[in-house]
């Protein structure tokens, strides 16, 4: 049977068997910097799944940022839930930073899977918790037309390089950089390497470390060269 306890209910007596951890001001650093993760995983997934931040130093307002709130009816402010304290104490009891999966039914009567997962401190004490949590009773299509991309979408897409290392990385964006240039019929054969080099510091791949040397490599230049391209594209960066 799927519990029916999870969301909306009052806090419980649990919460008088975990002692109080007041976060000091480092913590809250680290639990700011996951209300990104919450925002991002909202517009990624959809609104059909709800992600919610906890902080575990007042578990009556524990709650501190949420996404998608309106599955549960919940908002910033709300407590913990009975079911989120029983998954802090399995974790606690694993070697895990988070939870198995589970199901769950909201107040409302949604039926929900989630998962919870723990965000520690420099200590490796759990300072707060990640939940996220899926509307199963949303229909479908409605879920599916989350991760379908529209025409626009479609047009803006970006190819991507998954490199298994940075070698790779960097191999396969000079090449793709060199394919670019070379289909560019206003680029002068004179021009290319000068706007290869450009063009890849653009895309950041000078950030990593030896990419110079791999570019000089393959564009049969010295590194002295892409120094210079790298200096001149800098230059008109400060220019305009």
């Amino acid at each position: 049977m799927v519990p029916t306890e999870g969301f909306g209910a009052n806090v419980m007596t649990e919460n008088e068997l975990i002692e109080s951890n007041p976060l000091n001001q480092q913590d809250s650093v680290i639990l700011r910097s996951y209300a990104a993760v919450v925002d991002g995983l909202a517009a990624l997934i959809g609104e059909h799944c709800e992600i919610v931040l906890h902080a575990l130093d007042d578990l009556n307002k524990s709650a501190i940022k949420i996404a998608n709130g309106e599955n549960t009816g919940r908002k910033v402010g709300s407590p913990i839930t009975d079911l989120a304290l029983r998954m802090l104490r399995d974790i606690e009891g694993s070697e895990r930073n988070f939870s198995r999966a589970y199901f769950t039914r909201a107040k409302s009567g949604t039926l929900m899977k989630s998962i919870t997962v723990a965000i520690r401190n420099g200590d490796n004490r759990i300072i707060g918790l990640l939940c996220i949590n899926i509307n199963l009773d949303a229909p479908f299509s409605q879920v599916l037309q989350a991760f379908i991309p529209d025409d626009l979408a479609k047009q803006a897409a970006s190819s991507v390089n998954f490199a298994s290392d940075v070698e790779e990385l960097v191999d396969q964006t000079v090449e793709r950089t060199v394919e670019e240039v070379n289909a560019d019929k206003t680029v002068s054969n004179n021009t290319k390497n000068r706007q290869i080099v450009m063009a890849l510091y653009d895309k950041g791949i000078f950030d990593i470390k030896d990419a110079i040397h791999r570019v000089a490599s393959r564009l049969n230049i010295s590194k002295h060269t892409v120094y210079l391209y790298v200096r001149q594209r800098k230059t008109e960066e400060i220019e305009s």
